[in-house]
């Protein structure tokens, strides 16, 4: 089939989208009662059978995706606290919280994170009816949750693995220097019994120091105080982590006790490792870089092209002896206006035997599919952009992009779900592949 480059001279359809020949738009539900104010973003995805799960920092929608080209709204679960990530096992959903509330419950308020009595941290939804989903049990952790990460446990068990930043001396339940991720350990058939297990410190010596204060922007890098996001690999025991300053691979063949088998730094060109995405083999790990904290407009000739980039990364040795070996960066080519955020963001694999393919989210630059099966030419082969949201610099755009059984699913902070599909010969062998579940921060083995 042949696609149009990247830099094709494209007018915008009707509905000013912009896009590669291959990528065809199916569907848009816009964000639905208290999701639709302009500062209710929404977020992470998550997928079980005919549903996918989607974040907002005001709480969660369920879609039945059953046909993809007509979706339907099940239910929208009304519980503030950002960013309201979503990981699901089983009957459950676990959601993040990120904000610090007056208490555990989906009526909070704000609350000040110098007040000893305030909260954040893990809620747990029965999601056995996807029509009432039930509220069941809050666990509180340090620096709140971030982001969550699932990885399967033995008899009936799960681990949530919460990442979590930013600590400070003014806030009694999230003290530097805070080098450590809370691990929850889940009892999928006594939910109620959730509790902190483990909070292993994974940057005993304090990881990367970062540039110091007054480096001036874009060439300053975060000091590690904890992980942005964590991707499992877990039929593998292993484990990505995004850390600010530090890019890690983790053994986690004991789910309590993740170990740190080498890790990498980039200040000439990362300010913050947001995530990570394995390939299928796990010989390969794609980083992004979230320049700007995914609030500035980072696509852009001034920028250039290897900040707020993607760092593709080798895994070269076995076992304890692995390394991260540093191939090459990638940034979508199309320079975006000041007025659009955008940077690296959330993405998954698109299964295709023999390939490493994947589709990623750009917030504001909109949706990239990229060959990166050469490590040291990565190549993209299909994008779709809406283009800008306003003409003032907001927060907009696709936040997670994921390819669920045969169908790219975007989270568009502002417009709500979009649902595209890919027709290509180099990505169509991947709509035979079904999951059950996919939760990509926990990726699963497509062929075994």
């Amino acid at each position: 089939m042949s696609v149009p480059p990247a830099s094709a001279d494209r007018g915008p359809d009707d509905d000013g989208i912009t896009k590669t020949r291959n990528m065809h738009h199916l569907a848009n539900i816009p964000k639905q009662g208290p999701f639709a104010a302009e500062n209710a973003y929404n977020s992470d995805w998550a997928f079980q059978g005919k549903y996918a799960f989607g974040g907002n920092y005001e709480g969660f929608t369920v879609y039945d995706i059953s046909r993809p080209s007509r979706p339907k709204v099940v239910s929208v679960v009304h519980c503030p606290g950002s960013q309201n990530d979503v990981s699901i096992a089983g009957n459950l959903l676990f959601l993040s919280t990120d904000s610090s509330r007056s208490d555990d419950s989906c009526q909070s308020v704000p609350k000040p994170a110098t007040d000893k009595s305030a909260w954040e941290g893990i809620k747990i939804f029965d999601i056995s009816d996807v029509r009432n989903p039930r509220y069941v049990k809050a666990v509180e952790t340090k620096c709140g949750s971030h982001t969550n990460t699932l990885v399967p446990g033995k008899r009936g068990t799960a681990y949530i693995y919460v990442s979590s930043y930013s600590p400070n001396d003014t806030f009694p339940d999230c003290q530097p220097p805070h080098d450590l991720i809370s691990i929850v350990e889940v009892p999928l058939r006594n939910p109620a019994a959730a509790r902190v297990a483990s909070e292993p410190v994974l940057f005993p010596d304090g990881g990367n120091p970062g540039d110091p204060p007054g480096t001036e922007w874009p060439n300053d890098t975060r000091a590690t105080s904890g992980c942005h996001d964590l991707t499992a690999y877990p039929e593998k025991d292993l484990m990505a982590g995004a850390c600010m300053g530090d890019g890690v691979l983790f053994d986690i063949s004991d789910p309590l006790k993740p170990r740190t088998i080498t890790s990498v730094r980039d200040d000439e060109n990362f300010a913050f490792w947001h995530s990570a995405t394995f390939n299928n083999s796990a010989s390969k790990i794609v980083f992004t870089d979230e320049l700007g904290g995914g609030g500035a407009a980072t696509c852009t000739a001034e920028i250039g092209p290897e900040k707020g980039a993607n760092a593709i990364y080798d895994i070269v040795g076995k076992g304890k002896h692995r390394k991260l070996k540093f191939r090459s960066y990638f940034k979508i080519p199309r320079m975006n206006a000041e007025s659009e955020n955008c940077v690296a963001h959330n993405g998954s694999l698109i299964p295709v035997k023999g390939k490493d393919i994947m589709v990623q989210a750009w917030y504001q630059g909109g949706i990239s599919v990229i060959d990166f099966t050469n490590s040291r030419k990565p190549k993209e082969i299909a994008w779709f952009d809406r283009g800008p949201w306003s003409e003032e610099l907001g927060i907009a755009g696709s936040w997670s992009a994921y390819y669920y059984n045969g169908y790219i699913y975007s989270s568009d902070i502002q417009l709500g779900l979009d649902v595209i599909d890919i027709r290509d010969r180099r990505t169509d062998k991947a709509k035979r592949i079904r999951l059950d579940e996919l939760n990509a921060q926990s990726q699963p083995n497509y062929f075994r």
